[in-house]
């Protein structure tokens, strides 16, 4: 099991659609062995009701008792526990993933505001140098919406758009969840077989 802060990630939920994605890296990472922090604001909270059909009352119990059956293990950060341990940048972890990721959570790191946990531990990633991915989950998008893709791009974060393709075949809407969650796997460098790589002989 990966027990080091060094070697933990924090994976970040907004409100935008697609936190069916989130769950499934989670559901991975956690059966992988790896110790999440995960933090989720209340507009992801009403998208995981709308969507997935959590409740929303009773958050960190509703958390275990989904994730209780993997071997890694997991920190439940409130959004406005803006005193937690991944708001600090002496506190060490691998990286982190937002996971849909809204265009106003990508508004606010963007422009380096820390108005939730969140938004400052996105901000620590940036400023402490680590990995920071963004799923961004919109459409159509305007130009201030590319604007701030292209301000982050700029500084290192990977934008990992939520964009399935069909070249492997899908043959149902778990296998398009999996592709997405394996491209961010793919640049987390985290091994994995959860798609049909182009030229790969061994899945037909």
């Amino acid at each position: 099991m990966v027990k080091s802060s060094a070697q933990s990630w924090i994976i970040g939920i907004t409100g935008a659609s697609g936190t069916v994605y989130a769950i499934r890296l989670i559901d991975f990472l956690l059966s992988h062995g790896y110790f999440l922090h995960l933090v989720i604001t209340d507009a992801g909270w009403r998208v995981l009701h709308e969507e997935l059909g959590w409740p929303s009352a009773n958050r960190e119990q509703l958390l275990r008792d989904k994730f209780a059956q993997y071997e890694g293990e997991f920190q439940y950060h409130p959004i406005k526990d803006i005193g937690a341990s991944i708001a600090s940048g002496s506190f060490r972890t691998q990286g982190m993933v937002v996971i849909p990721c809204s265009m106003g959570t990508l508004s606010a790191i963007s422009h380096g505001l820390a108005d939730n946990l969140l938004e400052r531990a996105a901000d620590v990633m940036l400023k402490e140098g680590r990995k920071l991915f963004i799923v961004p989950r919109e459409t159509p998008l305007h130009a201030i919406h590319l604007e701030n893709m292209l301000k982050l791009s700029q500084m290192g974060v990977r934008m990992i758009p939520a964009m399935p393709a069909f070249y492997q075949h899908p043959r149902s809407l778990e296998d398009m969840i999996d592709f997405m969650v394996g491209k961010v796997l793919d640049s987390m460098e985290i091994e994995h077989d959860l798609f049909k790589r182009w030229g790969d002989e061994h899945h037909e």
